[in-house]
């Protein structure tokens, strides 16, 4: 009888045993870090929102910025007070790296001289994942202190983005922490 060359069914079968017990090893923690990817990449697009509204009030004169479309690029190209072309195009949709991003000036008043437009002197925007436990666990927020705060319970312990706002407003809650 010849011998014969080659791996044999056993040999084969316990290769692929190892490799799915190293995948299930892995995967796991390949998942992990793209969720605190995530996170770092939503507190430095804050930061990056925060930035550009100092960067909008003293450019206009006018205040903050009342949203992150009046922050983003226009559609001619040329910058402006209602498109000030200072972030990009993503961060200005409201949704990048698997956070839902939103901003608002707050503390309105009408100036008083022969502008009649809307001056904001304060804002506030949030990051929250677009799926809880998935693309990302915390929540953050940052105002025109320019701290961002994060809160590491998540989405689980709000109701949603304002109720985090609200926490971002008032940063004593014992919940935020700041970055």
């Amino acid at each position: 009888m010849k011998k014969q060359k080659g791996f044999s069914l056993i040999e084969l079968l316990i290769v692929v045993a190892i490799i799915l017990i190293i995948a299930a090893i892995a995967v796991p923690n390949l998942l992990r870090s793209r969720m605190a990817a995530n996170e770092a990449s939503a507190a430095g697009s804050l930061r990056t929102i925060a930035t550009s509204n100092v960067t909008y009030s003293t450019t206009y004169g006018i205040g903050y910025a009342q949203d992150l479309v009046t922050l983003g690029p226009g559609a001619g190209g040329g910058a402006a007070s209602d498109q000030a072309d200072l972030i990009d195009a993503t961060l200005a949709g409201g949704v990048k790296s698997g956070y839902d991003f939103t901003a608002a000036g707050a503390g309105d008043y009408t100036a008083t001289d022969a502008n009649t437009d809307t001056i904001f002197e304060s804002f506030t925007a949030f990051a929250a994942p677009t799926q809880d436990d998935v693309t990302g666990k915390s929540v953050f927020c940052v105002d025109q202190s320019n701290v961002v705060y994060r809160d590491p319970a998540g989405v689980a312990s709000t109701a949603g983005a304002s109720d985090v706002g609200i926490a971002c407003d008032n940063p004593d809650i014992a919940a935020l922490v700041p970055l």
